[in-house]
């Protein structure tokens, strides 16, 4: 088809794969963004991909897709979602035609990854982004009577970020820092927050206005 030997039109493929793709893992749509994602950019890799290349291009972005999500879930310090961010872009960019066939597949990953945190504030979040914040209650309803009194007593104070968010990070409340986890969210450090809930010496916060 014409229209798929356009250079602007990888922008299109890759940032709808990118967008659905990173979307099915924040939000809980049942697999239908995983659907249509796969659908994307098994078009952008049949189109551009020699067909005994197609394979490996696939694995490359899908091995970066899974770093960012590992990132997210257990390390939060970036690493490896700039590590999956890079494959991802490398396997748009290798197959491409030309220069600026390669810039625009580029950029529709970019565009798609940030647009992708969109879905948050439409869509109910996946749990797996609840899974490493407070889950397990060790509450004095529940039985536990180890609940640090200090932390007890941040419940509903204000403080800033002093790093960002990811969801894991530190926080400053009163000239005191301490490690905190957002319900979720990612947010930028120097970000005015407020603690909703503390479990033992967990501290979940929220954003001030949210």
């Amino acid at each position: 088809m014409a229209l798929l030997e356009m250079d602007w039109i990888g922008l299109v493929i890759t940032g709808f794969a990118t967008l659905f793709l990173i979307g099915e893992v924040l939000v809980n749509m049942r697999g239908l963004f995983a659907l249509l994602g796969i659908g994307f950019i098994t078009v952008y890799f049949g189109v551009y991909v020699e067909t005994s290349s197609i394979i490996i291009m696939v694995i490359i972005y899908f091995i970066g897709l899974l770093l960012i999500v590992i990132d997210g879930k257990l390390l939060n310090d970036g690493t490896l979602a700039t590590i999956g961010l890079a494959s991802m872009l490398t396997a748009v960019a290798l197959p491409a035609p030309n220069l600026a066939a390669g810039l625009y597949a580029v950029l529709g990953v970019l565009v798609g990854t940030g647009a992708s945190f969109l879905f948050l504030k439409v869509f109910k979040r996946r749990d797996m982004w609840n899974k490493i914040t407070l889950k397990d209650q060790l509450t004095k309803e529940a039985g536990y009577n180890s609940l640090n009194s200090t932390y007890e007593a941040l419940v509903n104070q204000e403080g800033v970020t002093l790093t960002d968010l990811r969801p894991v990070g530190t926080i400053r409340i009163a000239e005191k820092d301490y490690s905190a986890v957002s319900n979720g969210q990612w947010l930028p450090k120097n970000t005015t927050i407020r603690v909703v809930q503390v479990d033992g010496t967990k501290i979940l916060v929220e954003p001030k206005n949210s």
